[in-house]
């Protein structure tokens, strides 16, 4: 798992996930979901690097977004690998983000 961290030009908080979104490593990307959204008003959510997602790591994305609710903050999903979007569309979750889902012109069929 790898975890990188800037801010933006518009000053948001930009996390990038490289790795995989599962129970293995639910403790460590809890931690820095919930730091990224103590950093400031708005978390920029990259999942573009996510190579695979199971329930557990769908779980720590609605509990990011419902935590974002109460901090009144927001969380934008600004990059989705295939595998976040396959998981998120299985749950029928797109509505729940909010977030578009972005599919490069080279996963197209």
């Amino acid at each position: 798992m790898e975890f990188t961290t800037q801010t933006t030009s518009d000053g948001a908080t930009r996390l990038r996930i490289d790795g995989d979104l599962t129970i293995y490593h639910a403790a460590e990307i809890k931690q820095h979901l919930i730091d990224g959204l103590r950093a400031g008003p708005v978390l920029e959510l990259d999942l573009s690097h996510v190579g695979e997602m199971d329930t557990a790591g769908f779980q720590l994305l609605a509990l990011a977004k419902r935590e974002s609710l109460k901090l009144d903050s927001a969380l934008h999903i600004v990059g989705h690998s295939p595998a976040v979007r396959e998981v998120i569309e299985f749950f029928n979750m797109v509505a729940f983000f909010g977030d578009p889902l972005v599919i490069p012109a080279n996963e197209r069929n």
